[in-house]
């Protein structure tokens, strides 16, 4: 049984992290059900445990919090989507790659409810979207903006961290940092692509298409 929590209004990233320490344990100690919160945050950043200082381009621009979550430096705040998983890997077959995979599948499904292709790049972490309407790239290939961040980590097999969707945050704001050390790409939203989509929109979708992304599966 997963439980879904939605906070209204913008949550301190501190309050966050401590909420979910507590609840991947309980979790693993089997005192308290599965997790995904939706919440947004203020403008912040975030380092991932493989963030590269030099990436950090204006460090007085927001608080920064270092984070032992998986990724580099990251941006949150509001108009994003920010959707933590405290889920049982354990009983997903102890697959972190699988795990990932399924948390990025999830996203792409969600996209697809609003007619966006989401797509996988190697090497590069998140989901994308083509841009034909900008000009090709200095090789000649398409634009490619980011849409959504993925960055968890495990404790005891229970995850948490999660998944964030740009749904119309203040695009200037990534500005600050290289996001996940990507320089020859864009940021984009679901609002910058021309679609009237609203947060509680982007919910309803994550819900309907969790179901089938993200499955329990035995070892």
């Amino acid at each position: 049984m997963v439980e879904w929590i939605t906070t209204q209004g913008l949550t301190e990233y501190a309050q966050a992290e401590a909420f979910m320490e507590a609840r991947a344990e309980a979790i693993h100690l089997g005192e308290a059900d599965e997790c995904i919160w939706l919440i947004e945050h203020p403008p912040l950043y975030t380092a991932g445990t493989s963030a590269k200082l030099e990436d950090l381009t204006e460090p007085d621009r927001f608080p920064v919090h270092t984070t032992k979550r998986g990724g580099q430096y990251t941006y949150h705040g509001p108009g994003q989507r920010v959707a933590y998983v405290m889920l049982d890997v354990g009983k997903r077959g102890h697959d972190v790659r699988r795990f990932v995979k399924d948390l990025e599948t999830w996203v792409i499904a969600a996209l697809a409810e609003f007619n966006v292709k989401g797509e996988i790049r190697d090497g590069r972490v998140g989901v994308w979207v083509q841009r034909d309407d900008k000009p090709l790239t200095a090789l000649g290939q398409p634009a490619e903006d980011k849409i959504a961040a993925l960055g968890i980590r495990l404790r005891k097999w229970v995850s948490f961290h999660g998944i964030s969707i740009n749904v119309e945050p203040d695009l200037s704001h990534f500005g600050g940092i290289v996001p996940c050390g990507i320089s020859e790409h864009g940021v984009t939203s679901l609002v910058d692509l021309g679609l009237p989509v609203t947060m509680d929109d982007v919910d309803v979708a994550l819900r309907k298409t969790f179901d089938d992304c993200i499955t329990s599966r035995e070892p």
